[in-house]
């Protein structure tokens, strides 16, 4: 035991490590904000999607050489955020299936732009592909200004959640009486887009487009297994996300393993307990 403290603070006295915990950290905790409101809404799948359209998006912008891809994607992402939470009512094709569709055609499209355009140059596809999938050591080696951009994002965030928490209720459990009580339900679903947006954006060099999912739906369901409240839920379930990024991130600078799968591997661990915990407190929460 006394070595692995040694290693860690070893690790510790180097600015990649800070920056990757400070940075996963954060993103765990703006992850789950916004989890159980998905999940209430029935809109699970979309870190899924909107990772995909992200990835879409990145294969054109780095096609088209932008230095800094991410003025490209998360404009491109809150674009496809909004189309999926805010036109269901005004398309035919409703929130499950614009989800599908926005998740499949932007995967396809981008691994197809990445092959079309590198196949003739020595770039490593499969390598750059696999990483922005599955994630990546990227996380290990930001910079400051990538930290910074990712403190300054998140903490917009947290304050938005904060000082909109009681119309994100309101919208979330019941959007038609909201709207009934003269709430602009619809300018709240577009702010929970492009937070939904932003945090996927974030997440990718995280845990990888295929894997945010799991930072989004895991730390809810967890947390619903044990309390009932929303307010409840949402708390524990950003503890719930923070302590599983955090030991999943410390195991993979300890040992080397893929950050992505092995923060959503605590995070299956942490899920099982809590679903045992539920069932010995006399059932789950509905």
């Amino acid at each position: 035991m006394s070595e692995i403290f040694n290693k860690i603070a070893m690790y510790w006295e180097h600015d990649f490590v800070k920056y990757a915990i400070i940075v996963g950290l954060l993103i765990a905790l703006c992850s789950s904000l916004l989890g159980v409101t998905l999940v209430l809404k029935r809109f699970s799948y979309i870190g899924d999607g909107l990772s995909h359209a992200a990835f879409g998006a990145m294969a054109v912008a780095g096609v088209m050489g932008f230095t800094n891809d991410m003025l490209f994607v998360l404009p491109a992402t809150i674009l496809c955020a909004v189309l999926i939470l805010c036109g269901g009512k005004r398309v035919k094709i409703k929130g499950d299936a614009a989800i599908a569709m926005i998740s499949v055609g932007s995967l396809a499209l981008g691994y197809l732009i990445l092959n079309i355009f590198t196949a003739s140059s020595n770039s490593n596809l499969s390598g750059d592909v696999c990483s922005t999938l599955f994630g990546s050591t990227s996380i290990l080696t930001l910079t400051s200004s990538e930290l910074w951009v990712t403190v300054i994002l998140s903490a917009s965030v947290i304050i938005l959640f904060t000082l909109l928490y009681n119309k994100i209720f309101a919208v979330t459990f019941d959007e038609n009486f909201a709207r009934a009580t003269g709430m602009k339900a619809s300018v709240y679903n577009l702010i929970i887009a492009v937070i939904i947006a932003v945090i996927i954006v974030l997440a990718m060099n995280l845990v990888g487009s295929l894997l945010i999912s799991a930072l989004v739906i895991f730390p809810a369901l967890s947390a619903m297994r044990v309390f009932k409240s929303f307010l409840s839920v949402t708390v524990c379930s950003t503890v719930f996300s923070v302590v599983c990024a955090g030991l999943g991130l410390l195991i993979s600078i300890l040992y080397g393993t893929p950050v992505g799968s092995t923060i959503v591997g605590i995070d299956i661990a942490g899920f099982i307990i809590f679903f045992a915990a539920g069932k010995i407190r006399g059932g789950t929460a509905k």
